[in-house]
């Protein structure tokens, strides 16, 4: 238990070291904030108007919840060109030589992302109240919505960990993030109804993991809720959404810590 000690304690202090980073340099968190609050305005006030729901109901409520989701998919994106900058400058092998646990850069790293992510989703979630969104369900409901996202958060920064150890540059780490992200959150029922896509990609939207944790989040807070087909990611999406982020921490993890102890030889 003192090693499981020395490691949380070693991952915090890494952790806050990261999220000194913010006030240091807030434009990180500025540009991230706005980029998310443009796609609430575009497709709100833009293009909400061209896009019915099934049912009807207001597509505000439905964008909302997938804007989230689309935040915490880009947590990804984030975690790995901080990873690279990480490792071009040098910093694991200063690491690697101080009296730590070698496992706290990495999830240091996790950690200090999720804070970093959890602050943007607030500012998120009083800009959709802003333009008409509302939770219509009970406390409890919300609280579970909001620790789901956290946990796909924490999966996906898993997942740019490994991403940014494996890339040359913060460019690269750049590109090769929105190259996996943007398939992810645009083939689903982030933006439309999945019924709306081509026959052939509704599966894929189905059990797309953006489109579970955007359909537990509506089901979850009352929102519009629209979907392709019944099924396991229709009837179950919370349970649905455990799974898929159980599996990308059991495969991504150790991947991450794997390439990690690659680079410390």
């Amino acid at each position: 238990m003192s090693g499981l000690r020395r490691a949380l304690s070693d991952g915090l202090l890494v952790a806050g070291r990261n999220l000194r980073r913010v006030p240091r340099i807030p434009e990180l968190a500025i540009f991230a904030i706005i980029q998310s609050v443009i796609f609430v305005l575009l497709f709100a006030f833009v293009f909400g108007g061209a896009i019915p729901l099934p049912g009807g109901g207001s597509y505000r409520e439905f964008l909302l919840p997938g804007i989230f989701v689309q935040t915490v998919f880009f947590a990804c994106v984030t975690t790995a060109i901080g990873m690279t900058d990480d490792v071009n400058k040098g910093l694991i092998d200063r690491f690697r030589s101080l009296p730590m646990a070698r496992s706290a850069l990495l999830s240091g790293r996790a950690l200090s992302d999720l804070v970093y992510n959890a602050g943007i989703l607030i500012v998120l979630m009083v800009s959709g109240l802003a333009v008409g969104w509302r939770v219509h369900t009970g406390v409890l409901e919300f609280l579970a919505g909001a620790g789901l996202m956290l946990l796909v958060t924490f999966a996906m920064s898993w997942i740019g960990v490994w991403i940014g150890m494996n890339v040359p540059t913060v460019e690269v780490a750049n590109q090769v993030g929105f190259m996996f992200i943007f398939p992810l959150t645009f083939v689903s029922n982030i933006f439309v109804p999945p019924e709306t896509l081509p026959s052939w990609l509704q599966p894929v939207a189905e059990w797309n993991p953006a489109s579970v944790l955007t359909a537990a989040l509506r089901q979850l807070w009352g929102n519009p809720n629209p979907y392709v087909a019944d099924g396991l990611p229709a009837e179950h999406p919370v349970l649905i959404t455990v799974a898929w982020t159980v599996v990308l921490l059991a495969v991504f993890a150790p991947l991450g810590v794997r390439r990690f102890r690659a680079l410390s030889r």
